[in-house]
């Protein structure tokens, strides 16, 4: 018989300048990367600097954000909100028309697949979390080194990986985004694509599929979208070429 312990799940209201923003399901940890993510991914922010200040109330499950004196706060809370698909009861305030204003990532980060297998074999073992629940979601980027930069892991994917730029961001890694790649285990829909996109990230794997909207997408912002990351198996959604055929060389300064 196995002995798994539950995954936490806890209902957390954000709120922005006093204005209640969402109540998202979150795990326990990390909350500050993920607030900072969070901001950052649905435009209300373009990076720390802009936080006036973050408070988290782990005990009461607020967290509170003061943005910045000649931030528009009344005009992005009156943006339509769209529920995410999936787990975690996410909210995002991007369509799929504001993301298809988003630039295309540039950069030159490459990777063959057999270096997108080895970095998800190496994110697997890098999940206590799941392990000890195997109800939990993981992200992590990986620089072009194939050094980890950051892993966390969250209830939700989109949190997974608001945790992890989050981090990126108050570590100041912004502006070598492009040089880093962005691994989840979940679903890539077309919200997931947008959060890597903003940051800037141009190649995204996951263990499972891809939307048909995200694929899109990608294509339009040069992101290239791997799926199915699993032993020998990936499939490749997109057609930007910055995955390449194990037997291709590997250049633009890998």
């Amino acid at each position: 018989m196995l002995n798994k312990r539950c995954p936490e799940e806890l209902s957390v209201t954000l709120y922005v300048n006093r204005y209640e923003l969402a109540t998202l399901q979150l795990s326990r940890t990390d909350w500050e990367d993920w607030a900072v993510g969070y901001l950052y991914s649905e435009g209300m922010i373009d990076s720390p600097h802009d936080l006036k200040r973050l408070i988290i109330d782990e005990h009461r499950l607020k967290v509170w954000a003061d943005l910045k004196p000649g931030m528009d706060v009344e005009g992005l809370l009156k943006r339509r909100r769209h529920l995410t698909a999936g787990c975690g009861k996410g909210v995002t305030f991007h369509s799929q028309a504001d993301v298809k204003k988003f630039k295309p990532v540039i950069g030159s980060r490459r990777a063959t697949i057999h270096e997108v297998q080895e970095y998800m074999r190496q994110f697997a073992k890098k999940t206590p979390l799941y392990h000890q629940t195997g109800g939990v979601h993981a992200a992590c980027l990986v620089d072009r080194q194939g050094s980890f930069v950051v892993v966390r892991e969250d209830i939700g994917r989109h949190n997974a990986v608001d945790k992890v730029i989050g981090y990126a961001l108050r570590e100041g890694r912004s502006g070598s985004a492009d040089s880093l790649i962005l691994l989840t285990s979940g679903r890539i829909s077309y919200e997931m694509l947008a959060k890597a996109a903003r940051f800037g990230v141009g190649i995204v794997g996951s263990r499972t599929a891809a939307t048909s909207q995200a694929v899109e997408l990608a294509e339009e912002l040069q992101v290239e979208v791997v799926g199915y990351i699993r032993g020998q198996m990936a499939s490749v959604y997109t057609t930007v070429g910055r995955v390449l055929e194990n037997e291709e060389k590997v250049g633009g300064g890998f």
